[in-house]
């Protein structure tokens, strides 16, 4: 089944959503598991796939391969993409961080 791209959100929503419940998963399933551990192992299995499926094609001088036609060009897209979701995110800035000022 082709996704659309109206599908394509949806998709995106429910993968990351898939990661989560993963993550919590394996903390109830392993209740004395640490947390950063179980939390690094779904960012390594997601770095693994997302960069199986930027591998680019057999072409070398293909143009729609070419941001990503080196394994630093898709580290550095990697790398851009994880900041950009980091950035968006509910917890990127905590009340505890060491440089939350006070009023």
């Amino acid at each position: 089944m082709l996704i659309g791209e109206d599908d394509g959100e949806a998709v995106f929503d429910e993968a990351a959503q898939r990661a989560v419940d993963q993550g919590n998963a394996l903390l109830d399933k392993y209740p004395d598991a640490d947390e950063w551990t179980v939390a690094s192992g779904v960012v390594a299995g997601a770095v693994q796939f997302w960069l199986f499926s930027r591998q680019p094609c057999n072409d070398p001088d293909c143009e729609d391969c070419a941001d990503i036609n080196t394994a630093e060009r898709r580290l550095a897209k990697l790398i851009a993409e994880i900041r950009e979701y980091a950035i968006d995110s509910d917890y990127y800035h905590t009340p505890h961080d060491a440089n939350v000022g006070t009023a």
